[in-house]
């Protein structure tokens, strides 16, 4: 992906979201684009407009620390924007090389056997590995039956964010299909800044950028998260209305990988509709007849 573009996009998209009001700063009556002005992004940064202006063209490569703190303080960033600009920094300057985690191709990585036990001693609750793609690399088999209608379909490829844009059972699946599709645009933007030379990432966006209109109104916002900790809802098509909380665990031993587990609150019926759902995973499902002429 270009650095530049990236830089220049996502600085210019930041300024716009910041109100005068917001930053301390009189709204005045002349402005014809929402945000700040360049100026006054330059002023609340402490550096000069000219410098401030060579950044928002998406030249970061040199910038110290502590110019990136004083824009990312100006512009008013959460955690997971400073990072996304720190990154952006690191693959402008060539040392993302460095700091980024080694990284193994999905096409070839399987789990580990005790990470399998691991994930298999999780009896209660959906527990699966993901990468940044969001490609579901391994599972328990609640995930699996949790998960049921991603792998239904070969063209997923068992990848949350193809399902989430191009398969139209993941409107049923995620009741507030909105907010789960702006957190894997999300997602995937905060991968794309951390690990700008991945090409599988590069062929998916291009993908879900060609086939789906909601996908691409959502990249080009260039918003950013850190997905860790939260709650969700689901309607699974077995056990129907699920409200689950998740916790996503960076893993030290597969840089790059989450292992993220799912639960309900306990003696609620979403924790009966994981029961059932686990029941039903556990039982042997019937071979569908077919003839061999």
């Amino acid at each position: 992906m270009d650095n530049q573009a990236e830089v220049r996009e996502f600085l210019t998209s930041r300024r716009a979201k910041i109100t005068p009001e917001q930053a301390g700063l009189p709204a005045g009556n002349r402005r014809r684009v929402p945000g700040l002005r360049r100026s006054e992004v330059a002023a609340l940064a402490d550096v000069s407009v000219e410098y401030y202006a060579k950044l928002e063209r998406g030249n970061l490569a040199g910038v110290s620390p502590a110019v990136l703190e004083a824009v990312a303080r100006a512009l008013q960033l959460d955690d997971a924007e400073r990072a996304h600009l720190l990154h952006l920094a690191q693959a402008a300057d060539g040392s993302d090389a460095l700091t980024r985690p080694r990284r193994r191709p999905t096409r070839t990585w399987t789990a580990r056997r005790s990470l399998q036990w691991v994930l298999d001693a999780v009896t209660t609750g959906p527990a699966f590995v993901r990468n940044g793609r969001m490609d579901l690399l391994a599972a328990n088999q609640l995930a699996r039956a949790f998960y049921e209608d991603v792998y239904a379909t070969a063209g997923n490829h068992a990848n949350l964010a193809r399902f989430q844009f191009l398969d139209p059972a993941s409107r049923r699946f995620y009741p507030d299909w909105d907010q789960a599709a702006d957190t894997a645009v999300a997602i995937l933007r905060t991968e794309a800044g951390r690990n700008p030379h991945d090409k599988d990432l590069h062929d998916l966006v291009g993908e879900l950028s060609t086939r789906s209109d909601d996908f691409r109104t959502r990249w080009g916002t260039h918003n950013v998260r850190h997905h860790g900790t939260g709650t969700k809802r689901f309607h699974h098509h077995t056990v129907g209305d699920l409200t689950l909380a998740y916790e996503g665990l960076e893993m030290a031993a597969e840089p790059g990988l989450t292992l993220t587990i799912y639960t309900a609150e306990p003696g609620s019926p979403s924790e009966e509709g994981l029961c059932l759902l686990a029941s039903w995973a556990a039982t042997p499902q019937p071979l569908t007849p077919h003839s061999d002429g």
